[in-house]
């Protein structure tokens, strides 16, 4: 039964995401409450995890919870579940845009899809925050890279390189 509830989780916020992986992640704090597949805290470990590693973020994210709540073939029905309407939507709208794709109406729409992709990054960056961020020594870490970020333009990795360190030097 937990394939079952594993492929619909994960079907419905691969349906409803749309935007990116960044943007799974409200949907992910709600089954951290729903269901013991995994932790708040575990959920920003695997956040700072999926966006350090190669791949797109939630897939990482949802082949960790699958694996995290029933093994292996946990981890590859989450993740099939969260691809598939994707896929799917792809296909429909790849083949409607051929014919629409002059069509105003439909520039409309799209426009007016992002700023609810938006929203949906910007409530997913501030509940990490609440949990990453929780004492004066994670505030001070992070308003130093945030201030050698806006003063010198590296490499992201570079940043996360620091605060890998950071964080295990310091045991944040």
């Amino acid at each position: 039964m937990i394939y079952f509830w594993l492929f619909w989780e994960f079907f419905k916020i691969g349906l409803l995401a749309i935007g990116g992986g960044l943007v799974t992640v409200p949907f992910l704090f709600d089954l951290a409450e729903k269901y013991d597949w995994f932790s708040k805290a575990e959920l920003t470990d695997m956040i700072a995890v999926s966006e350090s590693t190669p791949g797109p973020i939630g897939v990482n994210m949802a082949t960790f919870a699958g694996f995290n709540a029933a093994g292996i073939w946990g981890g590859i029905t989450a993740t099939f579940a969260l691809v598939l309407p994707s896929v799917v939507i792809m296909i429909i709208i790849a083949r409607m845009m051929q014919k629409y794709r002059c069509n105003i109406r439909v520039h409309d729409i799209l426009d007016g899809i992002r700023p609810a992709v938006l929203a949906l990054i910007l409530f997913a960056g501030i509940q990490v925050a609440k949990i990453a961020i929780v004492g004066s020594l994670e505030i001070l870490v992070f308003a130093i890279l945030l201030a050698m970020m806006r003063i010198w333009h590296k490499s992201p990795i570079l940043y996360l390189g620091v605060a890998a360190v950071l964080g295990i030097v310091f045991r944040l």
